[in-house]
């Protein structure tokens, strides 16, 4: 019976796992060749650009940046001094949400005595969804352009704890007339007290906003925003407030800022991701940072509401629409379920051949021999894994170090670990109709930039 069990739940997942290697493989190769054929033909005709290029503009626009805070008294006033500090621009101004029943946060922003501060209180209490405030700050920006008869050129999108570089909204000047939306890679920062667990994160948004979001870009198929490190275009996030009744987020949604994106794409507009480097002789590219949650509950939390946001209401809420390759994108958005459930086998089937070949090995007579098929799906699938870890450890490498990218390896496991708890997580609340609120994880903001 053990050894039955272990090969039809080998079988499972192998089948699974050799369809999502194929998938994978196609975009490794998709970006591999548009990566050469740039090499060889772009940037032998032109200058390779540099962040710094956008400092000359000679009218830079006014940059509206939209903050929502729920509970991060702790981090809020550091985040504002150091993005005062650090940003390389003149003309924008920093809204910042926070709730009536929330006067931790608001005291925190009021610390902050700048002008370009504007604090904004959503007038009942908390928390509501992130979104739900994102449309409170829409307001105050409508009210403050009516007020001085100024309109912002871009919208820009930031969380609580996010480590702003100092060229951001330059780049956002310079390219938004090109696009209705920008977005800049978003790489968390190395925490030392949580090297698995929050460092899994460094692999994951390394290998996703270094290729992912590039062979998306290069496909035709709409750019998902972060929620962070990204602008949207005045003029596209009036069209879409005008769609929905003023208010350009979706208020119910816990994944409001993925779902922005794809609905500007199916509009026909431009989406775009940036990847590019501050100046001549720095490796690493302009980019959204920040500390990711460190503890396994919080990421699990995290994780549930992205993979319900993203696979189980995004499902419901955007369909399946678009081109060929947007709608490759979108199923690939929504393989976590499933991809959670394989692995579970996956780890299932192992433990039982395991205990049938200790039992084996202690002399019981149990003879269970793989078949010749599922051997040779289980070898096949064992090379496009050997590949996955190859490309993962490659790019969280080229990102943060050799060292990370050896860690990266046995981290897989973790993500792994913490994929199938947050799929189990975000089934029962999707069962349960889906989160109605933030689902508050604990943020920390660098010492050294708080000062």
């Amino acid at each position: 019976m053990l050894s039955r069990a272990a090969a039809e739940l080998a079988l499972f997942s192998g089948a699974g796992f050799l369809l999502f290697g194929i998938n994978d493989l196609a975009v490794d190769l998709i970006y591999f060749a548009r990566h050469f054929w740039r090499r060889a033909t772009v940037y032998k005709r032109y200058r390779r650009a540099y962040a710094s290029h956008y400092l000359f503009n000679k009218n830079p626009g006014f940059m509206a940046v939209l903050v929502p805070a729920w509970d991060e008294s702790a981090v809020i006033a550091s985040m504002l001094k150091a993005t005062l500090k650090r940003i390389s621009y003149d003309d924008y101004r920093i809204f910042v949400g926070h709730y009536r029943n929330d006067p931790a946060t608001a005291a925190a922003i009021a610390s902050v005595a700048d002008p370009r501060i504007e604090a904004v209180e959503v007038e009942h209490d908390g928390p509501t969804t992130k979104a739900d405030c994102l449309n409170h700050l829409y307001d105050a920006l409508i009210a403050y352009e009516a007020q001085t008869g100024r309109t912002a050129k871009a919208v820009v999108l930031h969380d609580a704890e996010d480590v702003v570089h100092r060229y951001e909204l330059r780049i956002f000047d310079g390219l938004i007339d090109r696009a209705a939306l920008i977005q800049l890679p978003v790489l968390p920062l190395v925490d030392p007290n949580s090297r698995w667990i929050g460092g899994h994160y460094c692999d994951e948004f390394a290998e996703a906003h270094m290729k992912e979001l590039v062979v998306r870009e290069a496909i035709g198929a709409a750019i998902p925003l972060a929620g962070v490190g990204c602008a949207i275009s005045r003029d596209a996030l009036a069209r879409l407030a005008a769609m929905q009744e003023g208010k350009p987020f979706a208020g119910a949604s816990m994944t409001e800022d993925y779902e922005l994106g794809l609905r500007l794409g199916a509009l026909g507009l431009k989406t775009m991701f940036v990847r590019i480097r501050p100046d001549p002789g720095e490796r690493a590219a302009v980019a959204s940072r920040g500390h990711f949650p460190g503890t396994l509950g919080a990421a699990v939390r995290q994780k549930a509401r992205w993979l319900g946001g993203i696979a189980l209401a995004g499902w419901d809420r955007l369909g399946w629409t678009g081109g060929l390759g947007e709608r490759w994108m979108r199923m690939r958005d929504r393989r976590g379920p499933l991809a959670a459930v394989l692995l579970l086998a996956g780890y299932a089937a192992a433990l039982l051949w395991l205990q049938i070949s200790l039992a084996e090995a202690l002399g019981a007579p149990i003879r269970a021999r793989p078949d010749p098929t599922l051997t040779l799906l289980l070898k096949v699938n064992a090379g496009f894994l050997a590949w996955r870890i190859l490309m993962r450890a490659c790019f969280t490498g080229w990102a943060y170090g050799f060292e990370e990218g050896l860690r990266s390896i046995p981290r897989l496991v973790v993500g792994n670990v913490i994929a199938i708890l947050a799929a189990m997580r975000a089934v029962s609340l999707h069962a349960g109709g889906g989160a109605k609120r933030w689902d508050k994880t604990h943020h920390i903001f660098p010492a050294e930039l708080a000062r």
